[in-house]
């Protein structure tokens, strides 16, 4: 079967040239019958022959030389039918020249020069155009099986993708109707799509065509009006796509159907992400930057934020090194030899190792982000905690100030706030020590404080994704509870910003936008997978975790915030830190942690933050 389709497409330009010779002369000879009764044909006989001879040879010749039998006819686009409108005009010119200096005795009629013109040029074009739309057609019944598709958008990017959709027998989308909200296109075609209504008209349309998936391509959009568009299509059963960013898409030399994507939950919150790696050059530009906890979901961000601006050296420092491999070879695979890259595998628990990597590398700047995150486990594991988190942080605290480091950011949590459980009481304890620190020193210590990020590692998003892939059940711990949300690009951008504003000793707040219900973003996603929530897969409520709250907060009810330059940082107001009785509590929890006493830890962390408080589990 394929050797058959292969010869015939062999011969595909003799075939498209043989036809366009008889179309051309029927024109030829038609535009002859209709001058009968008006010359003599038997005078003009002569003439008529070998003008139409002549008339055929300049045609041909024009739509050879102009390589209108290279073209593949069945993806033809506009450019196609305007270099075969431009042939036909390069060959009725020349058969008006060349006919004019051969037929002199008896001149051909001007009437023959324009009627034959137009009629072999429709001809010719027509075929073109009856051919494509009959390859379109047939692609759209080998589509039969595919997804009954609705596009959002009737612009450039949705031109595209139709034109992709036609051309590809194979596609898993026959698009049947499409939407736009200029109501100058409502009741056009485009691209053989009639574009039905406004993004209001989706809920009706998706039943009026029995359509299973909704591909949204619409580029220049603001994120509100996206989420609102995203909420109509929620009340539907369909599943949603995106299409990408075409310029990014034709830069890399990517198609565009391939590269369709489904919905994010940066798409259904609304936010917009916030990039401003041009406000950090003149900071790390040229700076050696450690980055702790490199491999990790904020860690690998940092990297690839710090190595756009430019470093003298970037140092990933992580003791898993499966993450810290992934991070050195995308890097390298963006950088190369531009970037100088170093990857070390070490625990910040080990000072004497930590000490020996600044000794060698003399960081300008230390992004720190190791750290154990895992509220449940870190509940069962409370001296692992205080190992990692807090005297990690210690460590390379101290590695920083004996090596003459400029600035020290530890990454922090909202968890650290009031905490009700062991891992947020750690990271609370960190910030004690970043704010000791910073009092005497020349390095400029400073925290940044911040909730949840979508997609972090064993962060709530992937899970749901990945249940509803297998069919339910969605696991939500309460119907109540409410986190705030942020990209992981955003936070780090907002991260290295507040960096560079540290004067010593701050903890800056990041601006998380409006606070999440996790169920209603479980029914979104669902929804958007083209479920029906409780129906199709069911949610499920678990109950609050050990140690998880209801509610986050960013402040302590001590501290008070201060407005900064950028609209989305705040500075918290510092609380009193004694230095002589923090590390005396050090020294006992460090003891009690290498004993392994979990009972003495607990009970050591509970009085070193005195905001702590064990939260009372609450049933769904």
């Amino acid at each position: 079967m394929n050797q058959k389709k292969t010869s015939w497409n062999r011969y595909h330009p003799q075939l498209l040239l043989a036809a366009d010779a008889l179309l051309i002369a029927l024109g030829y000879t038609v535009t002859w019958l209709m001058l009968t009764g008006r010359v003599s044909l038997s005078h003009y006989l002569p003439v008529c022959i070998a003008s139409g001879v002549l008339f055929l040879g300049c045609y041909l010749f024009c739509f050879l030389i102009t390589g209108m039998y290279k073209s593949i006819w069945r993806y033809a686009e506009i450019y196609e039918f305007y270099k075969c409108s431009m042939a036909s005009l390069l060959a009725i010119l020349l058969f008006v020249v060349t006919s004019r200096l051969i037929f002199v005795t008896v001149p051909v009629p001007i009437s023959v020069y324009v009627m034959s013109g137009i009629l072999a040029t429709g001809l010719t074009l027509y075929m073109r155009l009856f051919y494509r739309v009959y390859q379109n057609r047939r692609a759209a019944a080998r589509r039969e099986g595919a997804h009954r598709a609705l596009i959002v958008g009737a612009g450039e990017c949705a031109s595209l993708v139709l034109r992709e959709l036609a051309g590809n027998p194979q596609s898993p989308y026959n698009v049947l109707a499409a939407v736009d909200d200029d109501p100058a296109k409502i009741g056009r075609r485009m691209q053989g799509v009639r574009i039905s209504g406004s993004t209001r008209m989706i809920p009706e349309l998706v039943r009026r065509h029995d359509i299973d998936t909704i591909l949204f391509a619409i580029q220049a959009i603001d994120p509100v009006s996206r989420r609102e568009i995203f909420e109509i299509c929620e009340t539907t059963k369909c599943a949603m796509k995106i299409v990408p960013d075409i310029k990014g898409l034709i830069l890399h030399g990517e198609d565009v159907l391939s590269r369709i994507r489904e919905v994010k939950v940066e798409d259904l919150l609304g936010r917009e992400e916030i990039l401003i790696y041009r406000h950090n050059n003149d900071m790390l530009s040229g700076k050696v930057v450690m980055v702790t906890g490199g491999g990790g979901s904020i860690g690998s961000e940092l990297c690839r934020q710090i190595a756009a601006v430019s470093p003298r050296q970037l140092v990933i420092v992580d003791i898993y090194e499966n993450n810290a491999y992934e991070i050195q070879q995308e890097l390298l695979r963006t950088y190369g030899g531009e970037l100088a890259l170093a990857v070390e595998i070490a625990s910040v628990r080990d000072e004497a190792k930590m000490d020996a990597i600044f000794a060698r590398y003399r960081p300008d700047y230390v992004f720190h982000a190791a750290a154990h995150k895992h509220v449940p486990l870190m509940e069962h594991n409370p001296e692992e905690a205080v190992k990692n988190n807090i005297f990690g942080t210690l460590n390379t605290a101290r590695c920083a100030v004996r090596w003459g480091c400029e600035r020290f950011i530890l990454i922090s949590t909202d968890k650290a706030v009031n905490p009700t459980n062991w891992m947020g009481a750690s990271k609370r304890v960190c910030e004690m020590v970043i704010q000791w620190m910073a009092a005497g020193s020349r390095t400029v210590f400073a925290a940044v404080r911040f909730g949840n990020v979508l997609g972090s590692n064993g962060s709530v998003i992937p899970l749901f994704k990945e249940q509803i892939q297998q069919g339910g059940p969605v696991t939500v711990t309460h119907p109540e509870i409410i986190r705030y949300f942020m990209t992981i690009p955003e936070a780090v951008s907002l991260v290295l910003t507040a960096g560079k504003m540290a004067a010593g000793g701050e903890i800056f707040i990041l601006d998380m936008g409006a606070p999440v219900k996790i169920l209603d973003l479980a029914e979104k996603l669902i929804r958007l997978s083209g479920f029906v929530p409780y129906e199709e897969i069911p949610i499920v409520f678990t109950g609050l975790r050990p140690g998880e709250k209801l509610y986050e907060e960013l402040l302590t009810d001590e501290e008070g915030i201060t407005h900064t330059t950028h609209e989305k940082i705040f500075i918290a107001r510092p609380g009193q830190v004694d230095g002589a009785l923090l590390q005396a509590q050090l020294e006992t929890l460090r003891q009690a942690a290498e004993a392994n006493d979990t009972a003495r830890v607990e009970a050591l962390l509970a009085e070193a933050v005195p905001t702590y408080h064990k939260e009372e589990p609450q049933k769904a």
